[in-house]
């Protein structure tokens, strides 16, 4: 709730919110060359509407955002860090602005795929959802590389992150399951492979529930891995069958990755002393390449329900 007073209204648009409208929910710093084809991803999925802050960008994402007629900005120079790593402002956000909507909470390096995704809206997965009171939506966030050097291929304003980025890892994921908020906890995939290969307990979290049904009284606790109250963290099956889940297929590893490393371990506004981003200054130094001969060239979800990253349940 303080951490509101952190946050300057730039644009406020949110009038233009519709009842039913799905919702995206962000928070950036520095991220103009993504801006054109996340915002574009989202509104071909079905979003409505975008409600953004912005951590005192410099490089034109303000100002780009601050156009767009379907985003509600706000701005702030406060740290990233002492806001839980942005949860307080979207929490705050989202109690504001997202109660009883279906709200999708990513960065932008992250597009959500879910069971027919090439041929149904978001919308019809939320009312689908509805319609079986489901409340909160479960995805494996899917670490995507290209083949061979992560600067070999400039990424371009506005681009297909995945023309360049379209391998993953289809095994090598280990879950633990958190006994007191209930959730699962998923690590593995490139990043623990290469860059926390000696120390893979340290490997960042890859399980998200980024799409909420979303009532007031709701917050995220630790970035979207975990949810308060605990049974929205319950999106899988304990019982032999599956529940519908999805995947974030994380564009991260783009040549634009080694100064977003840069930047980010100079301003140390990150997890643990930002432990992440100095495993991976050590090891860009060598180069890395991600690709490794069990990899896999993405093709579409169908794809991913076969290798067990992601289902359908019983959405027919």
């Amino acid at each position: 709730m303080r951490k509101r007073h952190d946050l300057s209204v730039v644009a406020n648009r949110t009038s233009k919110i519709a009842p039913g409208d799905v919702l995206v929910m962000s928070t950036l710093r520095n991220e103009r060359v993504r801006l054109d084809y996340f915002l574009s991803y989202y509104r071909n999925l079905g979003v409505n509407h975008f409600l953004i802050v912005d951590n005192d960008s410099d490089d034109g994402s303000r100002e780009f955002l601050a156009e767009q007629d379907d985003v509600s900005l706000w701005t702030t120079k406060a740290g990233y860090k002492r806001a839980r790593f942005g949860v307080d402002w979207l929490n705050w956000l989202a109690r504001e602005y997202a109660h009883d909507h279906w709200t999708l909470t990513v960065d932008p390096d992250e597009f959500f795929v879910f069971p027919f995704s090439d041929t149904r809206s978001i919308k019809a997965l939320t009312d689908w959802l509805d319609t079986t009171s489901v409340r909160s939506f479960g995805t494996l966030l899917l670490d995507m590389y290209p083949k061979g050097p992560l600067d070999a291929q400039p990424y371009r304003p506005g681009q297909d992150p995945f023309e360049i980025a379209c391998w993953f890892d289809s095994g090598n994921y280990v879950i633990e399951k958190n006994p007191y908020y209930r959730n699962l906890w998923v690590q593995g995939g490139p990043r623990m492979r290469v860059f926390f290969a000696n120390d893979p307990k340290r490997a960042p979290a890859l399980n998200k529930i980024p799409l909420v049904k979303w009532d007031r009284t709701y917050v995220y606790v630790s970035s979207t891995h975990t949810l308060l109250p605990r049974g929205l963290n319950l999106v899988y099956d304990e019982w032999g069958g599956e529940k519908a889940s999805g995947v974030l297929l994380h564009a991260k590893f783009l040549d634009t990755f080694a100064h977003k490393a840069e930047e980010e371990l100079e301003r140390r506004q990150h997890y643990a002393g930002s432990h992440e981003y100095k495993a991976y200054a050590h090891k860009l130094a060598d180069d890395p390449d991600l690709w490794c001969k069990w990899s896999e060239k993405y093709i579409n979800w169908r794809q991913l329900e076969i290798l067990g990253l992601m289902s359908k349940g019983n959405w027919a």
